[in-house]
């Protein structure tokens, strides 16, 4: 005999649960994906490069094909990077999409993440100020990022290719039906950024945050970026491209690459090779960075003071001479004085980028007539 005094009342409940959880999933309950529509960059292209794609080995190299073999081979495996090469776009979608392939599976670097290494960072304008929207979160090659929940509303966005990878291939996608208007890369003269891993984007957290980026957006000036991790030094072959770019400005930033003696034999001859061949346009000579550590390591210190005698011996030299529109920015306080400016002692962080772009944003907006 059944004790229950609702044995009715429990076996309906049971045998309705049982049905609920055997029913079938009901199809069509949520809104079916977006179709996207795809543009690539490839079709109206970046900002960033000093030469014609067709002058290019790759699409988004830095240097033309003819350097290679004329620059060292380290100098020319850098300029595959894409640092500093960004694109830009008009779009009214609330979903928009990053699909890029990298040359290398190699992503990220112990003194550096993925994002910053390998991925494409976004940028949108708002009421004149460029912000931060999202960057993509590469785990091999391959990448497609989604950004969702955005406002509604037209908006100009920027894209900025990776730092430390060779970007094989770049696309936008936006859901059909939104609008999608490419902006070609500006025409006016660039600032061009000369120097070593630092110009480069070490150790920045994503393409957005190394000094040229920075710099770029305040200046609302396009920028060539060709920093060279570890192989900035100087060299002729190097300034002979240099001379092929007709620069707004030039910054030259090698010292953190080079010796006492380097700096004695080649500044002078660099910045006298520049202005030859550019007499007007504005040189901007910057010292190294100060290491975190410096203060507490005597060699270093040492290393700080012979190079940056050996730069102003040559800059003195020159403005003896009589070469003009030359801007010289001491190196000590680039990244501020509390030690904290830098990754691992010699690459900056977010926040020494931050600094850096700080004591060169005057010095430029001088040499540019923008005061």
């Amino acid at each position: 005999m059944n004790d229950s005094p609702f044995p009715a009342r429990r076996g309906f409940w049971t045998a309705a649960l049982a049905a609920l959880l055997f029913l079938p999933t009901l199809k069509g309950s949520e809104p079916p994906a977006p179709e996207i529509v795809w543009h690539d960059v490839a079709d109206w292209g970046v900002e960033g490069q000093g030469w014609a794609p067709e002058d290019l080995k790759a699409r988004y190299d830095r240097l033309p094909a003819k350097a290679e073999g004329v620059v060292r081979p380290p100098v020319w495996s850098l300029s595959r990077h894409s640092a500093g090469l960004l694109c830009r776009f008009n779009t009214d979608a609330t979903t928009l999409m990053v699909r890029h392939t990298v040359g290398s599976d190699n992503v990220a670097m112990p003194h550096m993440p993925a994002t910053g290494v390998s991925g494409v960072d976004l940028y949108a304008l708002d009421g004149g100020k460029w912000k931060w929207v999202e960057v993509s979160r590469p785990k091999s090659a391959e990448t497609t990022h989604t950004v969702t929940g955005l406002d509604p509303g037209m908006r100009t966005w920027m894209a900025y290719l990776p730092l430390y990878n060779s970007t094989v291939k770049i696309e936008i996608g936006v859901p059909k039906g939104a609008v999608f208007q490419r902006i070609a890369p500006r025409k006016e003269k660039p600032v061009v950024f000369y120097g070593t891993s630092i110009t480069h984007g070490a150790s920045a957290s994503r393409p957005g945050m190394p000094h040229p980026a920075i710099l770029g957006r305040r200046l609302n000036k396009p920028v060539i970026n060709l920093g060279f991790s570890g192989n900035g030094k100087m060299e002729p072959e190097v300034g002979a491209l240099l001379t092929e770019i007709d620069a707004a400005v030039y910054v030259i930033d090698c010292l953190p690459n080079m010796v006492e003696a380097e700096v004695a034999e080649r500044a002078e001859p660099l910045i006298r090779q520049l202005r030859e061949a550019r007499p007007d346009t504005p040189i901007v000579m910057v010292e190294d960075r100060t290491y975190a550590n410096t203060w507490i390591m005597k060699a270093k210190r040492e290393r700080h003071a012979g190079s940056r005698s050996a730069f102003v011996r040559a800059y003195d030299s020159l403005v003896k001479s009589g070469v003009k529109g030359l801007y010289y920015v001491e190196g000590e306080a680039l990244l501020g004085d509390d030690t904290d400016g830098t990754t691992d002692g010699s690459h900056p962080n977010d926040l020494g980028f931050m600094r850096q772009a700080d004591v060169l944003e005057p010095v430029l907006r001088k040499a540019l007539g923008m005061e």
